[in-house]
């Protein structure tokens, strides 16, 4: 059986504890290490326990979630970031990716989408739901037009396409036949063009500017 993913759940409501907690202690690929009311809380527990993936609220009084996010970046935590919340809007999506999430998930995900994110995020993969893709495309102020410098090569949108797709660097280099170093190559070209620190704004903001579709 594959490595068992490691969570902690991150939510101020303890039935959405409850509920997540239950959900996936049900399969049993995945381990619940603890829980968290607030940001405060699972800054201090995510350090502690080091889970692979922290399920995060957004909105929770005590520290909020992008703060929490902005902080395990800061101490470079092990653990990836997948945001589960209610919200999609504006003021929401756009900081806590900013923040260094991994993904970004609506709570009314159906529960093998959730699984199947929690898996990806485990990985390093960037994982966007539709619904928060799409609100991104509008949130985002930056016109869709690009200067010279802005301008992808052909070889780095099929790699951009492949990282929205939540592709990983290895599956990459295979899929187009080069090396896993020369994928890292031209994400770092991608990140400077976009003027984006890592795979989702990088995402993010090929949606944006409708270099992805």
């Amino acid at each position: 059986m594959a490595d068992v993913i490691t969570l902690l759940i991150v939510d101020d409501h303890p039935v959405v504890r409850d509920g997540l907690r239950g959900m996936f202690q049900s399969d049993p690929c995945f381990e619940v290490l603890g829980e968290a009311a607030d940001g405060v809380e699972a800054v201090a527990l995510a350090e502690r326990l080091d889970p692979d993936v922290v399920l995060m609220d957004l909105r929770m009084p005590g520290g909020n979630g992008v703060d929490a996010i902005a902080e395990l970046t800061r101490r470079g935590a092990r653990s990836r970031v997948l945001v589960l919340t209610t919200y999609d809007t504006d003021s929401d999506t756009l900081p806590a990716i900013e923040a260094g999430a991994t993904g970004y998930l609506l709570k009314d995900a159906p529960r093998d989408d959730l699984f199947t994110a929690v898996r990806a995020a485990a990985e390093g993969r960037t994982v966007l739901s539709p619904a928060v893709a799409s609100r991104l495309v509008s949130a985002v102020r930056t016109p869709s037009t690009t200067s010279g410098n802005d301008q992808l090569s052909a070889r780095e949108r099929e790699v951009l396409v492949l990282v929205a797709k939540g592709t990983s660097n290895r599956e990459i280099a295979r899929e187009l036949f080069i090396s896993e170093a020369t994928v890292k190559t031209h994400l770092t070209h991608i990140y400077a063009k976009l003027d984006a620190k890592d795979r989702a704004a990088a995402v993010a903001v090929a949606y944006t500017r409708k270099i992805l579709s």
